[in-house]
Formats: C-alpha cells, sequence, structure tokens
C-alpha cells in the first residue's frame, strides 16, 4: 500500500512523498505511526539527511545504491534521507549513501530547486 506525506518547509513549497510498504514494510508503518514530526534538515552532496528520527528501525532490504529520488531511512543514525542527485561518494551514475538504507519511497513531482534550497530547516513530516 502506499501511503502519501507531506513535509513542510519553512518559506517555501511543501514536498510530497509516497512511502510503500511493499518495498520495506516495518519502517514505513513505524514512521507512519509517529507522524507528525519535525526534524532539522541537513546536506550532504545531494542528500538531504535529518537529525534523528523519533523512531529507530533496524536494516530492512538495505541498499548500497539508491534511485534518483528515493526517500530512505538510514539506520545507523535514524536519519531519514531525500536523495535528489549525487552524493560525495557517488560513482559513474550511482547515487551511494553513506552506508546502506531502508529505502521506504519516492519524492512525488520532484522540484529540484525546492530541494536545492533546503539548508538547515525545520522539516515537518506530515500525513498528506
Amino acid at each position: 500500500m502506499k501511503h502519501k506525506v507531506a513535509i513542510q518547509i519553512p518559506n517555501s513549497d511543501n514536498i510530497i512523498l509516497e512511502l510503500d510498504d511493499s518495498i520495506a514494510p516495518k519502517t514505513v508503518l513505524i514512521f507512519l505511526k509517529k507522524l507528525p514530526f519535525s526534524l532539522k534538515a541537513n546536506i550532504w552532496g545531494k542528500e538531504i539527511y535529518t537529525d534523528p528520527a523519533p523512531f529507530s528501525a533496524s536494516s530492512e532490504n538495505a541498499k548500497s545504491i539508491v534511485d534518483l529520488y528515493d526517500v530512505a531511512f538510514w539506520p545507523p543514525g535514524n536519519a531519514i534521507c531525500l536523495f535528489y542527485g549525487p552524493t560525495p561518494i557517488d560513482t559513474k551514475d550511482q547515487i551511494k549513501p553513506y552506508s546502506p538504507v531502508n529505502v521506504i519511497g519516492k519524492i512525488l513531482d520532484p522540484d529540484a530547486e525546492v530541494l536545492t534550497k533546503i539548508s538547515d530547516e525545520k522539516l515537518t513530516f506530515t500525513q498528506s
């Protein structure tokens, strides 16, 4: 089943995520049960990752390579990750997280312009 989640960004457009519980069902369920919550955004290359989320999840179908606009949960740091381009450790045509992540969905109708403007704002995650 797919679930829509909005990320409210101060002074900007919202981002809509589509979480898919067929990919990492336990992680998606834990994520949805904790909504709403707010987390500080951090940037690493063209990845937005958050401060620790108000939940933890173990590795679940974890991937070392992700696709453009994937949404993931990084178990070692309890962080939510939004991938919108290369990270500092990418190799030819592959987007590599720092370490394996649980892919939980996609950014819908991604607007790279909105994503590139995010710096250290508080992002508020709510059910859409």
